[in-house]
C-alpha cells in the first residue's frame, strides 16, 4: 500500500486479511516513522524511531499501566 510520499505501508502478519489493524511507514531517510490505522488511513501519527522505540518499550514493560 502506497501512501503519503510513496512511503510503504505494512500491517503485522497476524492482523490477515482485518479492515480494523495498525499499520507502519518509514520515511526513505529513517527519520520518521508513521503511524495509522487501516480503517481510518487519512489519520496518520508521525514520530521518531526513537520515540515510537521508547512507547513500546513502556508498554512491555507494564509503564503505561496507570493511563
Amino acid at each position: 500500500m502506497k501512501g503519503v510520499a510513496n512511503m510503504t505501508w505494512q500491517k503485522s502478519s497476524y492482523c490477515a486479511e482485518a479492515s480494523n489493524c495498525v499499520e507502519i511507514a518509514a520515511g526513505s531517510t529513517g527519520d520518521v516513522v508513521r503511524l495509522r490505522e487501516s480503517s481510518a488511513p487519512g489519520i496518520e501519527l508521525t514520530t521518531t524511531p526513537d520515540r515510537l522505540a521508547a512507547l513500546l518499550n513502556a508498554a512491555r514493560s507494564g509503564g503505561l499501566a496507570d493511563l
